[in-house]
């Protein structure tokens, strides 16, 4: 069940799963849209390359740029937008990584854990670790694009962007939609480790017990054996 659409039953069944559901749609919904980001992020790394290494005696192509187009072609306004984007990126997709369950593992010993353990194990991280240090760092985020923004911060370069305290707000958002991930694994959590056992939902980052047989968390499992014998019953069938 997990990943899959979450049902009105399910969602009448725990009123914390309908809260649980709610927040993540909150977190989806910014990671979705903030996921795009990529594709300026790619077209200004390209035009700043390209436009660095297309130049000779006669022609500038950065330079025509500048001149022709407009002034944000400049290699520092081009490099500072491309760490600005990546910032927006990440920030807007990190929560969405977390309910999603793609973020990077070290499953040597939770992988082989029953669903109740592996609860217990996402509880504890998400309750004693996860929620209050993001809720530290949004605190201190929040001083940073303040301090930036009555101080009208520019970049420290002579020909660099203005208004930095756009991107150190938007990184402050982005915690704040990572808080709402986590809150949402935690009442998944509770619900998997102190509700009734009966108690069925879509997870995020747990599978229940019957589903854990053919993947793990989401992933199917690929053994190799299987994919063996595949192959040579296709290399049996080309052969015939």
């Amino acid at each position: 069940m997990t990943e899959a659409a979450v049902t009105e039953a399910e969602l009448s069944a725990h009123p914390l799963v309908l809260v649980a559901h709610k927040l993540k749609i909150f977190v989806e919904f910014f990671g979705e849209r903030g996921a795009y980001f990529i594709l300026p992020l790619i077209i200004f790394t390209m035009v700043d390359v390209f436009g660095r290494k297309l130049t000779g005696s006669s022609f500038d192509a950065q330079l025509w740029l500048v001149e022709n187009v407009s002034g944000m072609f400049k290699s520092t306004m081009l490099q500072e937008m491309e760490w600005h984007l990546h910032t927006v990126l990440f920030s807007m997709v990190l929560g969405y990584g977390f309910t999603r369950n793609r973020h990077v593992r070290v499953d040597l010993f939770r992988m082989h854990m029953q669903t109740k353990m592996q609860a217990a194990i996402e509880l504890i991280g998400t309750m004693f670790f996860m929620i209050p240090y993001t809720i530290v760092v949004i605190y201190f985020c929040y001083i940073f694009a303040y301090d930036s923004f009555v101080t009208n911060e520019i970049s420290a370069s002579l020909v660099g962007m203005s208004h930095r305290w756009v991107i150190k707000a938007i990184l402050g958002a982005g915690l704040i939609i990572a808080l709402a991930s986590g809150l949402a694994v935690w009442l998944q959590s509770i619900l998997v480790v102190f509700a009734p056992k009966d108690l069925r939902f879509a997870l995020m980052t747990l599978e229940w017990p019957e589903d854990m047989g053919g993947g793990v968390e989401g992933y199917e499992r690929m053994v190799l054996a299987d994919q063996e014998t595949d192959m040579k019953k296709i290399g049996k069938g080309g052969k015939g």
